[in-house]
């Protein structure tokens, strides 16, 4: 590992992205925490629309966030200094150390990297000063050579800090060894010298049947494999961004989950990674296809990196005749965040004003400042009037039209202030993680589905109901220990 300054460096790359580096990088992290080791993440770079805000209202990308949870530690923006948000447009909007900077083409965000060299590797020797060892997550493949010469992410870091380098593919996509290869070979040498292991993830079946790859793959690069990472079903750490959606909307119906939700998959989605706990206890679908809205208990609009583009595809699609419908019938619509937004009578863009569904009697002005911060809320209209934490991340400032019940209130006292509106089975927020704790995800499903207000409360019994006996009384950071505890070589839940 690297010893320039004061902690150490190891270094995760992948063949591809989703190929599990954040899930590596997570099991050596709480490896590390069981051993005593003090211990951080760090990302340079991260394009997510899965972002976390920290304890101090920074902005930064989920992953990194669940990793530090793995290390024990508070989220801090050093961990992810720069994050890229994509919006319409082929545009991102650049979070440079948990604020907002900009909206910016890839070419001119070419021209930033100069001076982003140096916010990451000052960031990254600050985490180096306070902890003994920080494993650095790349972005992607360090092999895109058509990238290299902007490089921010990946070998840049390490070829910085001297750091040694493991290589992960994911053997379950198939040509792990000609990922593994292809990758080494196409590295100048200054830079394959740095790569010390191979590591392959999701093994199904009988590891050892690779063995022979494993001999002849160093005997062609000199690089030995360290090791194969079994398929872990039971592991759904953090997503970065959209490729985790594939496996999330071809999940198989589960027979004991009575309760349906549809989640409106909007071309600009953001974190969804919010509903992870009500995936593991009710029926969900991620969908684009408005026919599905029709007959769930739930339908949820959600968080959106590009509300008026989203709107306008809402309506394009048919989604919009389908929430009104379900509004007519009586059926339970939430929008939360960028989803709320559409709900609402109007979307105000450089004064300019731009109809929304007209659901809810509220209307949208967007600032130029960014609203990031943790919360506590008294969610009302829902049973047992729950108090719960979330997290806003917005421009988008809401304003009721007329007076109708507001969903929540932020706050206590003279700091209070309402938050979003209730107006029937129609219900919009602007808080975030809602689903995360389970009073306040248990009282949501109880007002989405009061008929079935027993298969929310009571324990399920059905011996495949892997998750959801634990989940339903974990809140989402008990959950990431739980799922933590399969790694780092300890079976404890709350290691």
């Amino acid at each position: 590992m690297s010893t320039h300054g004061q902690g150490q460096v190891l270094m995760v790359q992948g063949t591809s992205s989703d190929a599990g580096k954040s899930f590596v990088v997570a099991g050596l992290l709480r490896w590390a925490k069981r051993r005593g080791i003090s211990v951080a993440p760090f990302k340079a770079q991260n394009m997510a629309l899965n972002a976390a805000v920290t304890p101090e209202g920074g902005e930064i990308g989920r992953a990194q966030a669940a990793q530090a949870e793995a290390a024990g530690i508070p989220a801090h923006v050093d961990m992810n200094p720069i994050l890229l948000k994509p919006e319409a447009g082929f545009v991102s909007q650049l979070v440079v150390l948990g604020q907002p900077i900009g909206t910016f083409s890839w070419r001119d965000y070419d021209g930033q990297k100069e001076r982003l060299r140096s916010v990451v590797l000052q960031a990254l020797e600050r985490l180096r000063a306070r902890y003994q060892l920080v494993v650095v997550e790349g972005a992607g493949s360090p092999a895109e050579i058509n990238l290299r010469n902007g490089d921010l992410v990946n070998m840049f870091v390490a070829r910085s800090l001297g750091a040694p380098v493991l290589l992960v593919t994911d053997v379950d996509r198939g040509g792990a060894f000609a990922s593994l290869y292809g990758t080494w070979a196409l590295l100048p040498p200054e830079d394959r010298v740095l790569i010390r292991g191979f590591i392959l993830n999701r093994i199904r079946g009988d590891a050892g049947l690779l063995e022979s790859g494993y001999r002849e793959l160093e005997a062609k690069t000199g690089v030995p494999t360290l090791g194969a990472i079994p398929f872990l079903d039971a592991f759904e750490g953090a997503e970065e961004d959209s490729l985790g959606l594939a496996t999330r909307r071809n999940r198989p119906r589960a027979p004991w989950r009575m309760i349906e939700v549809t989640i409106i998959e909007l071309p600009h989605l953001s974190n969804y990674d919010e509903f992870r706990l009500l995936e593991a206890r009710v029926v969900v679908r991620y969908t684009r296809h408005p026919r599905e809205g029709l007959g769930s208990d739930l339908v949820i609009v959600p968080g959106s990196k590009h509300t008026v583009s989203d709107l306008a595809w809402v309506k394009e699609t048919g989604w919009a005749e389908i929430l009104a419908t379900r509004r007519d019938q009586g059926e339970a619509v939430l929008g939360i965040c960028g989803g709320c937004q559409i709900l609402g009578e109007r979307l105000w863009v450089d004064e300019v004003p731009i109809s929304g569904l007209g659901l809810l009697p509220v209307e949208t002005r967007f600032l130029p400042e960014k609203r990031t911060t943790r919360v506590h809320a008294r969610l009302f209209g829902l049973p047992g009037v729950p108090v719960a934490e979330g997290y806003e991340i917005h421009h988008g400032r809401l304003q009721q039209l007329h007076a109708v019940p507001p969903f929540a209130e932020i706050g206590s006292g003279d700091d209070s202030r309402s938050d979003g509106a209730s107006v029937g089975t129609v219900r919009g927020t602007m808080i975030h993680g809602l689903f995360e704790a389970p009073e306040s995800a248990r009282a949501l499903l109880c007002w989405a589905a009061p008929a079935k207000t027993e298969a929310v409360l009571t324990p399920l019994s059905d011996p495949h109901a892997r998750s959801a006996d634990a989940l339903a009384s974990l809140p989402l950071e008990q959950f990431f220990r739980r799922e933590l505890s399969l790694l780092g070589g300890s079976n404890s839940p709350g290691g």
